[in-house]
Formats: structure tokens, C-alpha cells, sequence
């Protein structure tokens, strides 16, 4: 099977970057709508509705849901990538079909996916309402997941350009994690098929970004949702969509969504789950939180009438302005830096630094300032 091909041929062409309503989803479940799989399961704290697309006939129930925080686009995106495959006509698409039934919230937090934030209108952060249910999002998850009483379940989500595969100084694009059910962390069926299905994906895609899959925090909370399915009895995995090299709409990223959830459809179909896959899940480095967007090494400022060689990081915050999403770089952490990584890393070579306010790096002040009498940066990025 030819990922790379297949991501071409059905990528979804009219969504893109990181900003995603339903104003961009609903003619695309439309569209996908060919034979009643549309439906409209309740709506959000502010009204907006909630869709449920499921399509299939197979024995095998796959659950999934994207965009629980509303500002996690990416999968969403890898999702209708995904749905295209599905209604291609194609003997990879029959077969799909035949094995599985897939039922698909692709935006359980519409109102966070319009103010790009992570929790919902009520200020909640729906992963961590899964026992209390407070939420009427978080209802809807639940209900459905009962109704469908599914074999899987996958959690889909995006993470911080943080976050590197351990400390080899790669991001880490794509992660993942078959939550624990207890606080033991112990193994039990349900998490050993989600661990043996993950070390099969993680194969495949060490072909394609070797050396930048990472494993998340199996830590045990029960007010998260992967954590209360798996205690339910149900494989969950996690994904967490990362960085990729100078990525940061995510475009690329979304190629790497797509070809782990084809490829997990694909392993489960020829029944090609890594048997005892415990070693080669664990294998996978842990996820850490070592990388800036910007490090600035060996720069001269003059502080207090002493100049000294100091290092710098700057980090995008990623901003909601006007309905477009404006990526501004703030000094985040002045000093050594030890241990940390920059997507993008500059040395400065012992120039000295001004600014327009103190003529020395602050923490939260905008990344915008000149290195000797030559070179100026604008928002973190040196100004041509």
C-alpha cells in the first residue's frame, strides 16, 4: 500500500492550516453524506451542532472523535483525509467497508474551535470532565460511545511544538499512548491490543519520520477520557499530532495523521497486530517537553554596565486575530538552556543586542530585536 500516493490522491483540498470551524466542516460532511451517515447528535454549550458521521458495515466498531480542544485541528484535518478514502469507490475503500463500521465525532468542541481555544464556552477542558460529565459535549461523547458500543476507540488530539522524542533533538511529530486503566499502570487486555496496535503503526512510520515518533505520559487519570474508555474495557489509543520540520500549519504533520490511521485499519484488517508488542510499544521514546521555536546562543548584552555572553529562547504563541491565527514569538526563558532544543537556532556569534525597550532580553516581551548593527530580527525570524 502507497501511503504517500493514497495522501495525495484524497487529501482534502479545501481545508488547510491551523484555524477550523464548522463553518469549513459541515459542506464537507455534506458532501460525504451520499447515503444517510449524517447526523446531527446534540449541539454545544452555544448552540452549535454536533455531528456524528458513521459509515460501514463490518464487525469491527472504530470510534473517533478530533477536536476535543477546540484549537487541535490537525487531526480533524487527517480525519476528512481519511473520509475521502472511504468514499472513493476503491477496492482499499470496499474493503474497509466490509471489515469496519466507523463512527466519527469530527468536532466535539465546535465553540473552542471557533474562539481557538483548548476548553469549551463554559471554560472547561472536556478531557478531564469524562466522570463528572458536566458538559454537554462531554454527554454526547459518552452517550455515543454507549450507543455504539465500539471494539476501539481512538483519541484524537494535536501537541505543542514542545515536544521532542526524548532528548535525541528531533520533534516529535506524531505521538502516541495506550492509556492506563488503573494507577498501577498495570496491562490488561484491552491496553495490551491498544499497545500492540500502536507498536504496528509506529512500524510503519519510521519509514516515513524515522526517529520522530514519541510515547506520551502513560500517567493515570480518570477524569481523562482515553483513560476512562481503557478503564471501560475498550482499546484506546491516543494521538497526538506534533511538529514537523518548519511546519507549523501543520500540513505536513496531517500526511503522518492520515497514514497512522490507515495504516491501523490496515494492520487490524490482515490481522497483523504485533503479538507480545509490549517490548516494541515500550521501545518507543518517551515524549519530552525540550524544544523552543527559537534559541538564541552567544549573544552580548550589556546589563547594567557589564556585558556578559548569555543565551536566549523565544516561543510562538498563536493568536486568534481577526479570524486568522497569528503566530507571535516571546522570549520565554533567558540562561544556559541546558538540554533544550530550538526548531530554529541561531548563533549570534558574541554580537550585541538592543532592542526598543531595555536593550536586554525579558521574559513575555515580543521577540524583536538587533544583533550588532547589521542584523534585526522581527517576531523571532531575522528580518531580510
Amino acid at each position: 500500500m502507497n501511503l504517500e500516493q493514497l495522501f495525495i490522491e484524497n487529501k482534502e483540498q479545501s481545508i488547510s492550516g491551523r484555524y477550523l470551524t464548522l463553518d469549513a466542516v459541515v459542506p464537507l460532511l455534506k458532501k460525504l453524506n451520499t447515503n444517510n451517515e449524517l447526523s446531527i447528535i446534540g449541539q454545544s454549550v452555544l448552540g452549535e451542532p454536533i455531528y456524528k458521521y458513521q459509515i460501514g458495515k463490518g464487525k469491527t466498531r472504530i470510534f473517533l472523535w478530533s477536536q476535543m480542544h477546540g484549537n487541535e485541528s490537525t487531526t480533524t484535518k487527517g480525519l476528512f483525509d481519511f473520509f475521502n478514502v472511504l468514499k472513493s469507490g476503491s477496492e482499499l475503500a470496499n474493503q474497509l467497508l466490509d471489515r469496519f463500521t466507523f463512527c466519527a465525532l469530527p468536532m466535539l468542541n465546535p465553540d473552542g474551535a471557533r474562539l481557538y481555544t483548548r476548553v469549551n464556552a463554559n471554560k472547561i477542558d472536556l478531557n478531564r470532565d469524562s466522570q463528572d460529565l458536566t458538559q454537554p459535549e462531554s454527554k454526547l461523547l459518552r452517550e455515543t460511545f454507549e450507543s455504539f458500543k465500539p471494539n476501539y476507540c481512538f483519541n484524537l488530539h494535536d501537541q505543542r511544538t514542545i515536544f521532542g522524542v526524548n532528548d535525541s533533538g528531533k520533534p516529535a511529530t506524531m505521538s502516541f499512548l495506550a492509556p492506563s486503566y488503573n494507577e498501577e499502570r498495570e496491562v490488561n487486555e484491552s491496553r495490551l491490543k491498544a499497545m500492540e496496535l500502536i507498536a504496528g503503526i509506529n512500524s510503519v512510520l519510521q519509514q516515513y519520520i524515522p526517529n520522530q515518533v514519541g510515547r506520551f505520559d502513560d500517567s493515570f487519570n480518570i477524569n481523562c477520557i482515553g483513560d476512562t474508555f481503557q478503564y471501560m474495557g475498550v482499546p484506546t489509543l491516543l494521538f497526538e499530532a506534533g511538529h514537523f520540520q518548519s511546519d507549523y500549519e501543520r500540513e505536513e504533520t496531517r500526511k503522518f495523521v492520515f497514514m497512522a490511521l490507515l495504516s491501523s485499519y490496515s494492520i487490524l484488517c490482515e490481522n497483523d497486530v504485533v503479538l507480545n508488542g509490549i517490548d516494541d510499544y515500550l521501545n518507543i521514546p518517551q515524549n519530552k517537553p525540550v524544544f523552543y521555536d527559537f534559541i538564541y546562543k552567544n549573544i552580548k548584552i550589556n546589563y547594567d554596565g557589564i556585558e556578559k555572553i548569555t543565551n536566549f529562547a523565544a516561543q510562538y504563541k498563536e493568536e486568534l486575530i481577526e479570524g486568522k491565527i497569528i503566530f507571535n514569538a516571546y522570549i520565554v526563558e533567558i540562561g544556559e538552556l541546558e538540554g533544550r532544543f530550538g526548531h530554529c537556532v541561531y548563533d549570534g556569534e558574541e554580537a550585541l543586542y538592543s532592542d526598543n525597550y531595555q536593550n536586554f532580553p525579558e521574559l513575555d516581551q515580543k521577540a524583536s530585536f538587533n544583533l550588532g548593527n547589521n542584523i534585526k530580527f522581527v517576531n523571532g525570524l531575522i528580518k531580510v
